[in-house]
């Protein structure tokens, strides 16, 4: 059985203090929460302290991005073994804003995934079409050449523990959210995917999440979906009520 995870992300948002502030926070509402797994997504130089005040909670902490080497001469950037160290157990990876203002591509998802899996973490990784793409109908292909080409060379049993995020790039931050019926036709898809390139057990295993301005206003009728299986939330993530609907919204 897919135990849900609704995963806050918060990009560029919160100092260390008001991270810990928050964290502390969130570690009150959230105790004793069942069913559900609740993870946060700080910046990096907020995951170590963050991951120490959540020890022994029920909520997960994860970074936001990694890199694909473990050390060498790549200024700036973080290993997936340091995110490990630091008390995470979750990585993004492959969100629509590292492909627009980054550059990630495909191949760059597909080594971080890898490296991410080989040091223990758990990858959320990202899929989506923009605008253009779904008003071209293309949304299938977009999708699919994210999952096939990022995800391509991953052994079936990390799969299985691997977690992937639709998020229509167009639904992000924009107020807009796909129907649940829109969201349901991809995630059914994804998992249809998943099953045709590993197996049908790995696919059944898969859990599914949708991104894209989700809120304690629709959450409930999203994760209603057969195949979705969690969120993973921008903006209504950053305040502790309104994460907190969302992790209780059974």
């Amino acid at each position: 059985m897919r135990i849900p995870v609704i995963a806050g992300n918060w990009k560029l948002n919160k100092t260390v203090a008001e991270a810990l502030a928050f964290a502390n926070e969130l570690k009150t509402r959230l105790a004793g929460v069942t069913g559900v797994v609740p993870v946060v997504c700080p910046p990096f130089l907020a995951v170590q302290p963050v991951a120490q005040v959540l020890r022994g909670s029920a909520i997960g902490v994860g970074a936001q991005d990694c890199f694909w080497e473990t050390s060498g001469a790549f200024t700036g950037e973080v290993s997936p073994e340091m995110i490990k160290e630091s008390g995470a157990t979750y990585v993004i990876i492959g969100h629509s804003e590292r492909r627009q203002f980054f550059r990630e591509t495909n191949a760059t998802v597909n080594k971080k995934v890898k490296k991410a899996l080989a040091a223990g973490l758990t990858p959320i990784v990202c899929v989506g079409e923009t605008l253009a793409e779904r008003e071209a109908e293309v949304t299938d292909q977009v999708v699919n050449d994210h999952i096939t080409n990022g995800l391509v060379g991953v052994p079936a049993a990390d799969m299985a523990r691997t977690i992937v995020a639709y998020e229509p790039v167009w639904a992000i931050g924009t107020g807009k959210t796909a129907t649940p019926q829109q969201a349901q036709a991809v995630h059914a898809f994804i998992r249809a995917r998943l099953a045709a390139l590993w197996n049908n057990a790995v696919a059944d295993q898969v859990i599914l999440q949708y991104g894209g301005s989700v809120n304690p206003g629709n959450v409930k009728e999203l994760m209603a979906q057969p195949d979705i299986d969690g969120a993973l939330v921008g903006g209504a993530a950053l305040k502790a009520d309104s994460f907190e609907q969302l992790v209780k919204f059974k």
